[in-house]
């Protein structure tokens, strides 16, 4: 009896020493480094239970044994915490970061950059190539309403979600712009200033003349001068695409649109395009100058004149200069 007894512990002593080295093995398998020799990207979608996402990480290579990491997760009692989307692993990583970055929601943001100056309708088109958004733009805000800047969005984010965020930022830029704007302006509402940036905004992609090319404009408006911008014509033309694909014309010029400053005084009724934050600083805290014109002057750049003749020389070298240039080439 007292042998079949020291038989009996003697066993589960056993049981117990394979017991615990099992559970030493699972430990160090559990936090030392994964398969994955380069970062990989794996993609959670909703409604994924523990035993997809694991069978998910094995294919991609991040962890070696799907139901290890399965049993790890039960373990850690985590199974309901793990969130959808798309995540970027580390080289190496151990089945314990994986579920600490499962836990966490850290998950892989992409990027888009809207430049300045675009239409509502370029945007569109911008947000239709990337890839990773989903879903159709099923409303567009008026011209003018989308701030250009970069902004963060997540793999499976809708893209009229990117185009609602981008025309929140551009009411709250303008709003806050508008409170703070110089006094005496010849604009009288945030609508106004709006029209008058995009203007300023195709006119200039220079950061340092935006300041002068609007303080020109204010001039014009206080004088009652047509603003005589060729970027509005160029809207106009072009049924609001903001490009035409050749040089303006004289019958361009004189062709009536309701955005047409050559033809119509003041301001356009819409914007042409959007502006960027600057645009709208400009627009609003105008440089102090008794410029009444400006030109291109050959290196991207634009020349200023406070007279008609003075303005009308500088016409004249530019001119010129188109031509030396056309010899050359």
């Amino acid at each position: 009896m007292r042998r079949a007894i020291l038989r009996l512990f003697a066993g589960l002593f056993g049981l117990l020493l394979i017991a615990a080295a099992v559970a030493f093995w699972g430990w160090q398998q559990w936090i030392g480094p994964g398969p994955s020799t380069e970062q990989v990207n794996v993609v959670i979608p909703k409604g994924t239970g523990v035993g997809g996402i694991a069978a998910r990480l094995e294919q991609a290579g991040v962890v070696a044994d799907a139901t290890l990491f399965r049993a790890g997760v039960l373990a850690e009692g985590a199974s309901r915490s793990l969130q959808a989307g798309e995540y970027a692993f580390d080289p190496g990583i151990s089945p314990a970061g994986v579920l600490a970055k499962l836990r966490s929601g850290d998950r892989v943001l992409h990027q888009v950059t809207v430049p300045e100056g675009l239409t509502v309708r370029q945007v569109a088109t911008l947000l239709q190539a990337q890839s990773e958004l989903t879903g159709e733009i099923e409303k567009l805000p008026p011209e003018g309403r989308l701030l250009p800047e970069t902004y963060a969005f997540e793999r499976g984010d809708s893209r009229q979600s990117v185009i609602d965020r981008m025309a929140a930022a551009m009411d709250a830029a303008l709003q806050q712009l508008w409170e703070g704007r110089a006094e005496g302006l010849p604009i009288d509402s945030p609508d106004e200033a709006l029209v008058l940036a995009s203007i300023v905004e195709r006119e200039t992609g220079i950061a340092e003349e935006r300041p002068l090319v609007a303080g020109v404009f204010t001039n014009r408006l206080r004088k009652g001068m047509r603003l005589q911008s060729d970027p509005t014509v160029i809207y106009g033309v072009s049924d609001g695409l903001g490009t035409l694909g050749r040089p303006l014309s004289r019958t361009d010029l004189k062709t009536p649109t309701d955005w047409n400053t050559y033809v119509i005084a003041g301001l356009p009724p819409t914007p042409i395009a959007n502006p960027s934050r600057a645009a709208l600083a400009a627009v609003l805290d105008p440089a102090e100058t008794d410029y009444l014109y400006f030109v291109a002057d050959g290196t991207g750049g634009h020349v200023f004149a406070a007279s008609l003749a003075e303005h009308n020389r500088n016409v004249r070298a530019w001119r010129a200069q188109q031509r030396k240039d056309r010899v050359s080439e």
